[in-house]
């Protein structure tokens, strides 16, 4: 589902009740290959749908509907042991975009944005988003449909609601799974995605489907299972449009950083126009000045010493698909790749990466024994936190990015 490798294979939500804040909010490792997702036999799960079929039936779902959406349906041990192992995942951004926007994806986007450009003319001129992108999300999805999951999403999510670790949220994504088959945009047999519910080319969650896609070749179904992307692709723009796409605006922008640079100013609740940002030394990589369409963030992803971006609103956009920082980075950069924009100019950190929660409460700790207040113990670094990191790297003679980095927990070890 949205995010594979380093980012969120899971989830995203809107609809039913209410749109979550993005559609795969959590970064996860991909699934094992070696999974079969058979059903099996179990009293305990028939006994469950028994039950749940009377609450489905109160929110709407037709008895017709439901008996035959769970014909075929049983309970997938797979499901339940990959929502049990979700340990938080981490690679090194480096690695992560070498993947994300690798030669082969570059080469397969640009072959896509040929293949489909009289589709895309419409999309872009129907929603205003940047096609590029729009393919960017489709290629960190599912490779460009290639791996679009064949889980069925029935079984799996009704596994989830009876059994998982967030059952209501999974029994939410399944009444509105039963509801997207009610309408008749799909079958049953049809209904396939990733074991945690994600669905079709650009992996839209039960909820999220219902609250965004769009019917974008007119044939009365919202169909992003089908071969032919139309109706998923136009249901990513409109989904990225809803949520403000700026039209013309670049999602960011690397910069380079001028000797002696106050890595203070590299947070996103630091907002300057670009001409600021020129102003200060921080300019294109060309030498020139960003150009100064709206206010923008300084990010440096790995610290001190990688590469640092303007960032500006649509960044914010794309990060309601999924928030992680680096399928942030990635759908645009890949965008920018299908575009005929060269690679960054300055690599990622080599073997830097985002600490897990127990790393950063860990890191948090050991500065509060070197006597720096981070604001607690929590495993979230806040302001208080990199207030204290930067008092940290002053003491060692480092540049004072304030970046909870693997290396500086290392230090401190």
């Amino acid at each position: 589902m949205h995010l594979t490798f380093a980012v969120s294979l899971c989830l995203s939500t809107a609809a039913a009740a209410a749109p979550q804040t993005t559609l795969r909010p959590e970064v996860r490792p991909a699934a094992p290959p070696a999974r079969t997702y058979a059903t099996v036999q179990d009293a305990g799960f028939d006994a469950w749908v028994r039950k749940f079929r009377a609450r489905a039936l109160a929110q709407g779902v037709s008895r017709a509907t439901f008996d035959v959406a769970f014909a075929d349906a049983g309970f997938i041990p797979d499901s339940i042991a990959l929502d049990r192992n979700q340990a938080e995942f981490t690679k090194p951004l480096s690695d992560y975009m070498a993947t994300a926007a690798s030669n082969e994806r570059v080469a397969t986007g640009r072959d896509m944005l040929v293949q489909y450009k009289t589709l895309l003319d419409r999309i872009e001129a129907t929603y205003g988003v940047d096609r590029h992108v729009v393919l960017a999300v489709w290629g960190m999805e599912s490779n460009f449909g290639k791996r679009r999951g064949a889980v069925p999403l029935i079984s799996t999510l009704a596994t989830l609601s009876y059994e998982g670790r967030r059952g209501r949220f999974f029994e939410e994504q399944l009444v509105a799974a039963l509801k997207i088959l009610q309408r008749g945009d799909t079958t049953p047999q049809n209904m396939t995605g990733s074991w945690a519910g994600a669905m079709g080319h650009t992996q839209f969650i039960p909820t999220s489907y219902a609250a965004y896609a769009v019917d974008f070749t007119g044939d009365g179904r919202r169909d992003i299972w089908s071969d032919d992307p139309s109706d998923a692709l136009g249901s990513t723009a409109a989904y990225l449009s809803r949520f403000g796409w700026t039209k013309g605006q670049p999602w960011g922008v690397e910069v380079r950083l001028p000797q002696g640079f106050d890595y203070g100013k590299s947070a996103r609740s630091v907002k300057q126009r670009p001409g600021v940002w020129a102003s200060q030394g921080v300019v294109g990589v060309d030498g020139r000045g960003v150009a100064d369409v709206d206010s923008a963030s300084l990010i440096t992803p790995t610290g001190a010493g990688g590469a640092a971006f303007l960032v500006f609103s649509n960044f914010d956009v794309i990060s309601r698909y999924n928030n992680a920082e680096a399928y942030i980075i990635g759908v645009g950069h890949l965008g920018d790749r299908i575009n005929g924009m060269a690679p960054l100019v300055h690599p990622f950190v080599a073997g830097e990466r985002s600490l897990n929660r127990a790393e950063r409460r860990e890191l948090q700790q050991r500065l509060t024994s070197e006597g720096l207040d981070t604001g607690g113990v929590d495993g979230r670094i806040g302001p208080a936190s990199r207030r204290a990191i930067r008092a940290y790297q002053a003491r060692l003679g480092l540049p004072q990015d304030g970046y909870a980095s693997l290396t500086l927990l290392q230090r401190l070890r």
